[in-house]
């Protein structure tokens, strides 16, 4: 995909969804980043709605420690990996308390220092509630950084850093939500709505005739 059909490419998408954000539902940073920490293989309703029930009765660090390993499961036992997912978001609200003050930090390097939490994790906090440029790059973007041919890479870091290099900077911010929810509706991983698609006219992939 060259510069000129990835400005189009950006340009269409923004037109058709200027304010783009998460599905995750939140409303606070630490309710983001534990929503962000337990959405790992795991879908946005998935954990939409144990978080629905969660966050009523513990939405602070101090909050979920309260629970404990029991009663932090019980909420969010639903969701794949729950018993880790668990054990990682207490130790995580042990150190936001011990080493922040109780709240998230904004750096790349004290948030993945936050167990659960990868670089994937951390740019979507520093994306969604800091309002940085970066690129989560989750099975979605990198299946559409391949296919469309916008940013190709081996592997998740590579699609990132092409990603942040090729996209322009004022789509920036917001290139992150439209890639997912491209990903997610659109351009499917077994098979791709390209008849559906407003911007197959700037993408690189050629469907097969079925």
């Amino acid at each position: 995909m060259n510069a000129h059909n990835i400005e189009l490419f950006f340009q269409t998408l923004k037109e058709a969804n200027p304010t783009p954000t998460t599905e995750l539902a939140y409303t606070s940073v630490f309710e983001l980043l534990t929503a962000v920490l337990l959405s790992a293989q795991a879908t946005d309703v998935g954990v939409n709605k144990a978080t629905r029930k969660l966050f009523p009765v513990a939405n602070t660090p101090a909050a979920i420690l309260a629970l404990g390993q029991e009663g932090l499961e019980s909420y969010i036992k639903t969701i794949g990996l729950y018993r880790n997912k668990a054990s990682n978001l207490l130790k995580t609200c042990k150190i936001l308390i011990e080493q922040h003050g109780g709240q998230v930090p904004r750096s790349r390097e004290a948030l993945e220092a936050l167990p659960g939490v990868g670089r994937k994790t951390a740019n979507v906090v520093l994306n969604v509630a800091y309002g940085e440029p970066t690129m989560a790059v989750d099975t979605h973007i990198f299946r559409l950084g391949n296919r469309t041919g916008l940013a190709p890479g081996k592997n998740p870091l590579q699609v990132e850093l092409k990603l942040l290099k090729r996209i322009p900077a004022k789509y920036l911010v917001d290139a992150h939500h439209w890639l997912i929810l491209h990903g997610r509706y659109v351009c499917q991983a077994r098979k791709p709505l390209c008849a559906q698609c407003g911007v197959s006219a700037y993408c690189s992939f050629k469907p097969k005739n079925t």
